[in-house]
């Protein structure tokens, strides 16, 4: 169908021309939306392995004697292990993991204490 609009170049329009506008305006919204869903999912699961990973780790240092060998790592790991538990349920994800990272590092550093005595 060829359509004039106030003296220009007649254009062509196709067959449902108007809708197709909205059609790629529904597509991206809805890849969007898949997008934003699945990257908000990863960080959960992420961090939630890492927490076990970590509290494995305290687990097998108080069971190596860590406590009372090395009484500062374990503390500390311990501590920042608690608070990144809590951080995560109340889904700061990112903070969550930087106190991971220290809890886990309190926790190598104390495995590699009891490791060595």
């Amino acid at each position: 169908m060829v359509r004039y609009r106030f003296g220009r170049k007649p254009v062509l329009i196709l067959k449902g021309g108007d809708d197709m506008g909205k059609w790629n305006l529904k597509l991206l919204l809805l890849t969007f939306c898949l997008l934003s869903f699945v990257l908000s999912g990863c960080g959960y699961h992420a961090t939630k392995k890492e927490i076990a990973n970590v509290e494995r780790m305290v687990s097998e240092l108080k069971a190596s004697e860590g406590d009372k060998l090395v009484p500062y790592e374990y503390c500390s790991a311990e501590s920042f292990l608690q608070v990144s538990k809590y951080r995560f349920a109340e889904n700061n994800f990112k903070q969550a993991r930087i106190f991971l990272g220290r809890a886990k590092s309190a926790a190598e550093t104390g495995l590699k204490k009891v490791k060595g005595k």
